[in-house]
């Protein structure tokens, strides 16, 4: 994949997908330091209705999800919602990432997404993460033998984190489009992750 942050073109939006319950926590990071670093964020929801966060916050998507389309897109953010276990009304999220990856096009799952990506058959082939092995294996996914027993895994076009990780997605995602690279991106993750006063001066070195 070239990294976009090399070209001279402007890159693509970032798509972040958004519906009820979905787990406010769990993509902060990843989408106001991805803004700061000038990607332009869209949120997609099921329609262009409004959806109301675990935390009650109401938020009015940009867009619907049958007007996405990857070439359109530089990432798809999949969030954690209580509705990935709770039926089948994200399966068409889960669909739209295999699409997604299909044409070569980054998708990042956290959380119950995981589990969504495992039910559509995305992760038989690739290495992931998840809350915990056991959680994915409920789903009767054929990728067991490549869980990854970790914080976060990126295999390819596809990052996975549980829970439990935020910073740990982002720093994949990150890592993933070229926003930060080596010294910076580690810094990033050492100050957010465990407030490591010295990885400050490295960012500030690097002008973040």
């Amino acid at each position: 994949m070239n990294r976009e942050s090399r070209s001279t073109a402007a890159p693509k939006p970032v798509h972040l997908a958004v519906y009820d319950t979905f787990a406010d926590w769990e993509t902060g990071h990843t989408t106001a330091h991805l803004a700061r670093a000038g990607r332009e964020i869209r949120t997609v929801g099921p329609t262009r209705e409004p959806v109301t966060t675990i935390g009650g916050l109401r938020v009015q998507p940009g867009l619907a999800l049958d007007e996405l389309r990857p070439e359109d897109s530089s990432l798809l953010i999949l969030t954690g919602a209580d509705l990935w276990d709770a039926g089948d009304d994200l399966a068409p999220f889960a669909r739209k990432a295999r699409a997604f990856l299909d044409a070569g096009v980054p998708v990042a799952a956290i959380c119950g997404a995981t589990a969504g990506l495992a039910r559509e058959g995305l992760l038989d082939d690739r290495a992931h993460t998840s809350a915990v092995s056991f959680y994915l294996a409920a789903t009767g996914y054929q990728g067991g033998e490549r869980y990854v027993d970790t914080d976060a895994v990126t295999d390819g076009n596809l990052v996975t984190a549980g829970p439990t990780e935020p910073v740990a997605f982002a720093r994949e995602v990150f890592g993933l489009l070229g926003v930060y690279e080596g010294e910076v991106l580690d810094a990033w993750y050492r100050l957010f992750h465990d407030s490591d006063a010295e990885a400050y001066a490295v960012l500030e070195k690097a002008g973040q």
